[in-house]
């Protein structure tokens, strides 16, 4: 799939997933390209008359967002409960996502963990039976030397995500450092995430687990509706 049917897909289910969208939702707004998508179409029904309160999960939804004119909290004013999230995610199987592509997924984990609804948006080659993809590590960066041993004990290669345009690791919104942890075929993923969450010096990681309620999966010629 080419780029600009990928981008094609991500669209037409960001619009299947903001139909379940209704007025007074506490909307939790996901990070990436795809769920950009999500929070646009949501910006223009919100012209249009939609009644809704966003709470973003990363700097770069909270700017779009603001941008397209949806009015904004945080969790702790809506008590810890939203209605429903939209996301995206790296790669999925069944409920399982891996996240953390935008460096955001220690916030979107926490926004998308309080939705009574958790929907994901995603193009096909985010699909997978067994989840294989690089693992995001958000880590502080004191721990980068005795975390990335860590992870190399439990038989994982940690790359330090660079970032593109400067010199430098990526640094996440909440002053941290990225590990792209490549595992291979993640066969017990549960177990993964808890080995991973005890390692002295990290945030979060990007292994959400039984997460996803709705998956819409864009196709070239339409949309898929997944229920893990």
């Amino acid at each position: 799939m080419d780029e600009s049917t990928r981008k094609a897909a991500k669209r037409r289910a960001s619009k299947r997933a903001v139909e379940t969208v209704t007025d007074g939702d506490m909307v939790g707004l996901g990070s990436g390209s795809t769920a950009e998508h999500a929070i646009r179409l949501l910006g223009q029904k919100v012209a249009d008359g939609l009644d809704i309160i966003g709470v973003p999960t990363s700097f770069q939804a909270r700017e779009v967002a603001t941008e397209v004119g949806i009015e904004l909290t945080t969790l702790e004013e809506t008590e810890g409960r939203l209605d429903v999230a939209i996301d995206g995610a790296d790669q999925f199987a069944g409920s399982d996502l891996i996240k953390g592509g935008g460096a955001a997924h220690a916030r979107e984990k926490i926004v998308d963990g309080a939705a009574e609804e958790l929907v994901i948006v995603v193009d096909p080659t985010k699909r997978a039976d067994v989840l294989d993809a690089a693992i995001p590590v958000e880590i502080l960066p004191d721990a980068r030397r005795t975390a990335a041993d860590a992870i190399h004990d439990l038989d994982g290669e940690p790359i330090l995500r660079r970032a593109e345009r400067k010199s430098g690791p990526v640094v996440t919104d909440n002053g941290n450092l990225i590990f792209d942890c490549d595992f291979g075929e993640i066969t017990d993923p549960a177990a993964l995430a808890s080995a991973l969450s005890v390692l002295p010096g990290v945030v979060e990681n990007g292994l959400c687990l039984d997460f996803a309620d709705v998956v819409y999966l864009g196709t070239e010629t339409g949309v898929e509706r997944i229920e893990p």
